[in-house]
């Protein structure tokens, strides 16, 4: 599952403590650690746009390189500026392939459940929602997309049904209207005959 993890390059960090950790930001980098897996902790810098565009995708897997060693590694714990909102911190722990796998299939399930959900009109959120309560209680991501894309193909349909009767209703009460002005008018002039 190679090609689903998102490789980024990182340079060793020396230096420590607030002063650090802000001329790094003012440089483009976003401090981070990774540990794990019985591994002593390694402090590193990332760049900021890159690992600011992998954090966009849902269960991410990263495969930083550092100094020609290769960390797969996820995302643990991410601190953010709680005003401006950029990155301050990450924390990356080590998985092994078979998690690696586990959230790759993760990713490629809620982007699936994603697209159908845009498709048929229905909150993105809710879709990323109901395939990570799904994956929480057990289920096969595969099965929990397919689910899911189900409920919103059945969405769209009864959707669609929806906008059909409606408009079919409106249509037959713009006839009965039409019908009943003729009549109306018919009947007006059959009067006016009369009192002639």
């Amino acid at each position: 599952m190679t090609d689903t993890q998102v490789q980024l390059s990182a340079a060793a960090r020396g230096d420590f403590g607030k002063g650090a950790a802000r001329r790094l930001r003012r440089s483009g980098q976003v401090p981070a650690v990774i540990y794990g897996h019985g591994t002593d902790p390694v402090h590193i810098a990332l760049n900021d746009h890159d690992l600011v565009q992998a954090l966009k995708k849902p269960r991410v897997v990263l495969a930083v390189t550092l100094e020609g060693t290769k960390y797969v590694v996820a995302p643990r714990d991410v601190q953010r500026d709680v005003v401006r909102q950029v990155l301050e911190h990450v924390d990356l722990v080590v998985i092994g392939l078979e998690e690696a796998a586990n959230r790759a299939a993760v990713a490629e399930a809620i982007a699936a459940a994603e697209a159908a959900a845009e498709e048929a009109g229905v909150d993105v959120s809710e879709a990323v929602a109901a395939i990570e309560a799904a994956v929480a209680a057990g289920e096969d991501p595969e099965a929990a997309a397919e689910a899911a894309i189900h409920d919103f193909a059945e969405h769209e349909r009864a959707l669609t049904e929806a906008a059909a009767s409606a408009a079919e209703a409106e249509e037959a009460e713009a006839a009965e209207g039409g019908e009943g002005t003729e009549a109306g008018s018919g009947e007006a002039a059959g009067d006016a005959d009369q009192s002639a």
